[in-house]
């Protein structure tokens, strides 16, 4: 089908994104199809880039973007036009589901999408009004006058069952589409494509293992889905990589191998010092407590209850003694029950190749969102995303290791901010959730006016804040987050997240209640993000937008 035609690839600005990204165009190689790539981070690029290329290419393919909007509508495409959605945005617009001429959507068979029925949403228009013109046949006017009484009690019974369809229609599709969360990773979705086309190369396994981490390192999907999904991943890594352990001296620059493994869930640890991975990992950080004066002297604590001297810990990495890196996560992980830190090991995967190169995959998820939001600029606003895509290839070393220098300068100013957050009670209760703003003049406020790191910073903001608080009901409370966005514009961008719980479902109502908000208060807001709980805002409408948000979810 493809072989003839050229296809335009649309990729969302995401690390899960980026990597289902690589496994198409792997391959696309394999079967030599011509493709352009054109990156877009928000509706607006997704527009344009629909109007610049449509006389051009007849299929296009959008990845982690399209899928909860109604795309027919918004892109008005020709008939011949088709449309390859792989996207983990969920609820998917029904629309979409539903059209199976012109969309195709590539999801996994067991994804359970809870999609209303058909008869529930949808009408055939024929049978609303029929004219009964059937008079005029000469009979009786008594007959006449029945027959005009009966025609008038079954329309009206027809308008009432109209009526009361309607009305059931706006319900479903109000819980239908109430919450945001996600599916599964495009990534694995992509992987599981190639595997059924047999063209699964241990290469794309590792991509899809990336794009499954980024779900859990940006806390997209509960922990129950990511342990299901690291099963299946296990099997296929176990398949891939069964090579016998004697020949592991003999691993080639151009091997690679990927491990199951239970690691530490300590940020960049192996590329760093273990004592800066410990300050700036937000389930540590959060759980010592360590913006406080007594949570320093827990670390202290922590660090002596492990045996650990402090200038190995504060030495990189590599540079600490064998002997102590043996058996350092047991060490580490029986110290840490005692603080009440359970969970600081986590099912994850590694990749070795060459002689000494060892990378976890949530080293790769850090090191590419950062490379992707890069604020020191250097050329266009591609580069960033051409320079995150080239880090996801082995041969690239040198932008992996630009990248995970950025993203410990993004961890570290991330954790600076929650502390100044919580040290000087920025975050406010407003009734209904928590809300946070960052002034202009904050530092590193200029990196927090990117989408994926301003997520990240008020995902670890929440996680503090709820170790820091004494008020229960505070702790069950989703949080609001505003950061500035373009000073001369007078924009701000906001992000709303769900309540930081135990078993919590992820699911993210704010979307729908950003929507409400702005059009009841006439806010100028705009809704360009493919995640629909991410707004930017006139700065000078905020306080009415807030009030109105208030109100709603009280």
């Amino acid at each position: 089908l493809l072989f003839l035609q050229r296809v335009l690839l649309l990729v969302a600005s995401d690390v899960d994104a980026l990597c289902a990204c690589k496994i198409l165009q792997a391959l696309f190689q394999c079967d030599h199809v011509q493709y352009t790539l054109v990156p877009v981070s928000g509706w607006q690029e997704l527009e344009t880039a629909f109007l610049e290329h449509k006389d051009q290419f007849k299929y296009f393919v959008l990845i982690n973007c399209g899928a909860n909007v109604d795309l027919l509508e918004i892109l008005q495409p020709e008939e011949d036009t088709f449309f390859f959605v792989c996207d983990s945005h969920r609820p998917i617009n029904v629309v979409n589901v539903y059209n199976d001429t012109q969309i195709k959507l590539l999801v996994k068979q067991d994804d359970d999408l809870n999609v209303p029925a058909y008869d529930d949403i949808f009408r055939d228009e024929e049978d609303e009004e029929e004219d009964s013109e059937n008079e005029g046949d000469g009979s009786e006017p008594s007959e006449k006058r029945r027959r005009f009484e009966e025609d008038v009690i079954e329309r009206t019974m027809k308008r009432r069952q109209r009526r009361e369809w309607e009305a059931r229609r706006q319900e479903i599709l109000f819980d239908y589409e109430q919450y945001e969360y996600h599916g599964t990773s495009s990534a694995m979705v992509m992987f599981d494509l190639a595997w059924i086309m047999s063209k699964d190369l241990n290469d794309m396994l590792w991509w899809a293992i990336v794009g499954l981490t980024d779900q859990w390192v940006q806390d997209k999907i509960t922990q129950m889905k990511y342990v299901t999904d690291i099963g299946i991943l296990q099997r296929h890594v176990s398949r891939h990589n069964h090579r016998n352990e004697d020949e592991e001296n003999s691993l080639s620059i151009d091997c690679m191998r990927i491990a199951f493994e239970y690691d530490l869930r300590l940020a960049l640890y192996q590329h760093w010092s273990l004592y800066e991975s410990l300050c700036n990992t937000s389930y540590t950080s959060a759980s010592l407590k360590l913006w406080s004066v007594q949570g320093q002297k827990r670390l202290q604590e922590f660090l002596a209850d492990m045996g650990l001297p402090l200038k190995q810990v504060k030495q990189k990495f590599n540079s600490m003694d064998m002997s102590l890196k043996e058996n350092l996560r047991e060490m580490i992980e029986e110290s840490a029950n005692k603080f009440g830190m359970k969970d600081l090991r986590v099912q994850t995967f590694s990749i070795h190749f060459g002689f000494k190169n060892k990378f976890s995959a949530s080293d790769i998820v850090y090191a590419t969102a950062s490379l992707m939001e890069n604020i020191e600029k250097e050329g266009p606003e591609t580069t960033n995303f051409i320079k995150a895509l080239d880090s996801l290839s082995r041969g690239n070393l040198d932008k992996l290791h630009q990248g995970l220098d950025l993203a410990k300068k993004q961890l570290r100013a991330i954790q600076q901010t929650v502390a100044s957050c919580i040290c000087t009670n920025l975050v406010i209760s407003q009734g209904p959730f928590l809300y946070c703003s960052l002034m202009e003049g904050t530092p590193d406020v200029k990196l927090f006016s990117k989408p994926v790191s301003l997520c990240l910073l008020s995902k670890y903001l929440l996680k503090s804040f709820v170790c820091s608080t004494k008020n229960k009901r505070c702790k069950l409370l989703p949080l609001v987050m505003a950061a500035p966005m373009d000073v001369e514009q007078g924009t701000v961008i906001m992000v709303g997240i769900p309540p930081e719980t135990e078993n919590s479902d992820k699911k993210n109502f704010f979307g729908r209640a950003f929507e409400k908000a702005a059009d009841s208060t006439s806010s100028r807001t705009l809704h360009n993000h493919f995640d629909m709980s991410i707004i930017e805002l006139k700065t000078e409408d905020r306080s009415k937008f807030l009030d109105a948000l208030i109100s709603l979810l009280s």
